[in-house]
């Protein structure tokens, strides 16, 4: 039987997903960080899948998510997209701990994925945290830099209210390149790396994740340990597809 139990890391809401008879052990732990507006229950179907094989799974909420939502204001919420990638690196840290205090990993296997936001999450945690083992990124961009451009221009296209001056938006922009994988590739040292992404994404663009993989590519030794699997016509909506198979890809890395 698979069991939920809902925890706090400090003040991280978690759900804890495995099996009713390995729950006290220790197992290889994934954790999963939703994409953004969403929470951590979008992900148990994932989870299920995950447990059912052996795994732990950890799936937090983000800052302004789920339980965690103050009542902030969509404008806010976009405006705050940044400091919630930002805070989700500190929180993953405080899960990590936690995670080894209670005994949960086995043999340091521990591995991150995510969606959207949560995958632009994991490419930047990639340049910070050297123990995660293997990683998946399903439709998020590993180039944060140029997504925040991107962002910055849809929203004065739009005419949102961005309240920053021109070097104000230049020096947000400026703090981000210490967590972009594109400009720190060499942090992957041929750790496990899965890309999924739909090819008609219209939010976040098929492009960021699929060039930064032909970059990167030719630095592994094992072509074994990084895959981009490209989904024809797909948008911005994780298929069934993707996530068996970011099942199979954890099987084999972690």
């Amino acid at each position: 039987m698979i069991v939920v139990e809902r925890i706090s890391i400090e003040d991280i809401p978690v759900l804890a997903v495995s099996e009713e008879k390995l729950k006290n052990k220790p197992l290889p732990v994934l954790t999963y960080i939703h994409g953004f507006t969403s929470s951590k229950e979008f992900n148990l179907p994932f989870a299920y899948l995950m447990a059912s094989r052996g795994y732990r799974v950890l799936l937090p909420d983000c800052l302004h998510h789920g339980e965690r939502d103050q009542g902030i204001s969509s404008d806010e919420l976009q405006l705050n997209f940044w400091n919630v990638v930002k805070q989700n690196l500190e929180d993953l840290q405080k899960i990590k701990e936690e995670a080894e205090k209670r005994d949960w990993i086995k043999d340091k296997r521990f591995g991150l994925a995510g969606t959207s936001m949560g995958g632009i999450t994991t490419s930047a945690a990639l340049t910070q945290f050297e123990w995660i083992k293997a990683s998946a990124v399903l439709m998020g961009s590993p180039k944060l830099t140029d997504m925040a451009h991107l962002l910055i221009r849809q929203a004065e296209e739009s005419g949102f209210d961005l309240r920053f001056t021109a070097e104000g938006l230049n020096q947000e922009i400026k703090q981000l390149e210490a967590i972009d994988l594109s400009l720190h590739k060499e942090v992957l040292n041929e750790r496990p790396l899965f890309f999924w992404h739909g090819d008609q994404d219209p939010v976040v663009p098929f492009e960021h994740s699929y060039s930064f993989y032909n970059e990167v590519i030719s630095e592994y030794k094992d072509p074994e340990k990084i895959r981009f699997l490209r989904e024809p016509g797909r948008g911005h909506k994780v298929s069934r597809f993707a996530v068996m198979e970011t099942v199979k890809w954890f099987e084999m890395h972690l």
